[in-house]
């Protein structure tokens, strides 16, 4: 079975720092691309952060040298690690698989077909 499963979310201070985990069953994560998304109240999903199976990274402008994302083989575990967190990070953060053709943007949330249950990012100013 299929599974993803986010932890590390919280509440912090801006400037603050949060690591984020995703756990991984039923496939391989370092194989696939995966891929963390955000989603604030009133606001469309938006992509944060992404590694494809080849280790290539891509973020979105508003994390770029803030975040960084990363695959452990060994533990089957994506992770995202948040520095310098603004006000403006406050969401709730999902991973996501593609474990299907990588043909599309990595922002393209609509093929992407494995989604954590989430976990919420809080950070107060």
């Amino acid at each position: 079975q299929v599974q993803l499963v986010e932890s590390g979310g919280g509440s912090v201070q801006a400037g603050g720092s949060l690591r984020l985990s995703c756990a991984a069953s039923g496939y391989a994560t370092s194989r696939i691309r995966m891929a963390w998304f955000r989603q604030a109240p009133g606001k469309e999903n938006e992509g944060v952060a992404s590694i494809a199976a080849d280790g290539t990274t891509t973020y979105a402008d508003s994390v770029k040298g803030r975040f960084t994302i990363s695959n452990d083989a060994a533990k089957n575990t994506l992770y995202l690690q948040m520095t310098s967190l603004k006000p403006e990070d406050s969401a709730m953060y999902y991973c996501a698989a593609r474990s299907w053709a990588d043909l599309w943007s990595w922002r393209d949330s609509s093929r992407y077909n494995n989604w954590g249950q989430g976990t919420q990012v809080t950070v107060s100013s």
